[in-house]
């Protein structure tokens, strides 16, 4: 088990090794692009970052939720992104990390909550399923260039 030190919103200086766990993921994002995500997300009221730090405050991973609405649902809160760095994984790191996130959904009136892995990532089905997530659907997502 990993020592969870703390889960806090994400200062400047996380966002380096936020960027380098997303490429781990086979995101390749820049910290630059990162940053101005980031900061277009605390705009506004309906999504969330966290990080998780470990010894010496260290970003060990991190969890990107956000609000969920539609006309055919309640109110729901999807995981956007749950990273956790790949010499961390299998240590509880994604588990608090995700207790977080569906707290933040609870104090935001959601009861559910959603999240899409590629269906070639079978360890993170097993870590949802152990976390008590079912699966709901099969879907293809689609892509156009606008």
């Amino acid at each position: 088990m990993v020592a969870v030190l703390a889960i806090r919103r994400p200062g400047a200086d996380d966002v380096p090794a936020m960027a380098a766990q997303a490429a781990q993921l086979g995101y390749a994002v820049t910290p630059d692009e990162l940053r101005a995500r980031l900061h277009d997300l605390g705009r506004g009221n309906d999504a969330v970052v966290l990080v998780a730090t470990g010894e010496g405050e260290r970003t060990i991973g991190w969890i990107h939720v956000e609000l969920k609405r539609t006309l055919l649902a309640p109110l729901s809160a999807q995981v956007m992104a749950l990273v956790v760095d790949e010499r961390q994984r299998g240590g509880g790191v994604g588990a608090e990390l995700l207790k977080a996130g569906e707290g933040w959904a609870l104090e935001h009136r959601c009861h559910r909550m959603l999240v899409a892995t590629r269906i070639t990532r079978e360890r993170a089905h097993g870590f949802y399923r152990r976390e008590g997530y079912t699966l709901d659907k099969t879907s293809h997502i689609f892509e156009k260039e606008i």
